[in-house]
């Protein structure tokens, strides 16, 4: 089955041009396209998509407004941002929101593809340069809390390193770093399945639900 793709964008050479570069894709299928957030969640109610393409500045209700009634009533529809903003500010906020990726409009054809292909697999997609912004906000939320915690929540963290392979404590040290599946694939000679797979091992033993919290877990205690 191909991957259903909402494109949602307020300016109509953006949504076309989108389009263009991903309806030739045998895996993909433009099931739709929207010009503001009030349309896209009549939209995705009408089409059905697996992956909604989600500009964040437009008129009416914002991408994030839109995100915040969508995921609650369609939990398994992916959302992939898609805008010209690189302000932390809104990538913490779409992170926050719900959203599996976050891309800027200046990305590659190629990107995008790895992006969609990435999050329709229950993935989250961040380039390096979101990554980082990612992980120094986690990083800051750390510094703030108290040098003291319990002592069953100290050994908890530290049990994170401890019930994984070697292996794993390697992925999980670059998910750390910022590091995406393919580099990380790329750094061990593995297959980016392979990533994904242990990734899902990881989040299981650590009783987590994304992979932002594991990251925040795994920085509060270093290996």
């Amino acid at each position: 089955m191909p991957i259903r793709i909402l494109v949602v964008d307020d300016h109509s050479v953006v949504r076309q041009g989108i389009i263009t570069l991903l309806e030739d894709e045998e895996d993909i299928f433009i099931a739709g396209e929207a010009s503001d957030g009030d349309e896209v969640l009549q939209k995705v109610e009408e089409v059905n998509p697996d992956v909604v393409l989600l500009d964040l500045t437009m008129p009416r209700m914002s991408g994030l407004d839109a995100m915040k009634e969508l995921i609650p009533v369609h939990p398994d529809v992916r959302i992939l941002v898609f805008s010209m903003h690189n302000n932390p500010d809104y990538i913490i906020s779409a992170l926050q929101n719900g959203a599996a990726g976050y891309l800027q409009k200046d990305t590659s054809r190629d990107e995008i593809l790895r992006a969609v292909r990435s999050v329709v697999k229950g993935e989250l997609y961040f380039p390096p340069d979101a990554s980082s912004v990612i992980i120094r906000n986690l990083m800051k939320q750390l510094a703030r809390l108290p040098e003291t915690m319990p002592k069953n929540q100290e050994t908890q963290e530290k049990s994170i390193w401890n019930i994984i392979t070697a292996r794993e404590q390697q992925i999980l040290k670059c998910l750390t770093e910022g590091m995406s599946s393919k580099d990380i694939a790329e750094r061990f000679d593995i297959s980016s399945n392979t990533v994904a797979n242990q990734r899902a091992s990881i989040m299981r033993k650590a009783n987590v639900k994304n992979t932002a919290e594991l990251i925040s877990l795994a920085l509060k205690v270093n290996p």
